[in-house]
């Protein structure tokens, strides 16, 4: 068996507690957007209104703990704030 260095499996432990972490937030924020779209899908506004504000602040979240690039959650704020403004106008 090869000699693994201490500093390569010390970036191992701290990949793993890392991936768990991310894996956590990202879970949390998906639940919250796919609640949002099920009440889009409802054609509820009263109720998605604020499950947005709720998906939103969850994207925001994630960007500030690391789990997600800014840019992605700019993104996908986008195009849910989009999706609500569409059912809201008819």
């Amino acid at each position: 068996m090869p000699v693994v260095h201490k500093s390569a499996i010390k970036r191992a432990r701290q990949s793993e507690k890392r991936h768990i972490r991310n894996h956590a937030i990202l879970h949390r924020t998906n639940t919250v957007v796919k609640k949002f779209t099920t009440a889009l899908q409802q054609h509820d506004a009263k109720t998605a209104q604020p499950l947005l504000r709720e998906a939103t602040a969850a994207l925001h979240k994630a960007v500030t703990k690391g789990a997600l690039h800014r840019n992605t959650a700019s993104r996908r704020i986008s195009q849910l704030s989009t999706r609500f403004n569409a059912l809201k106008a008819q």
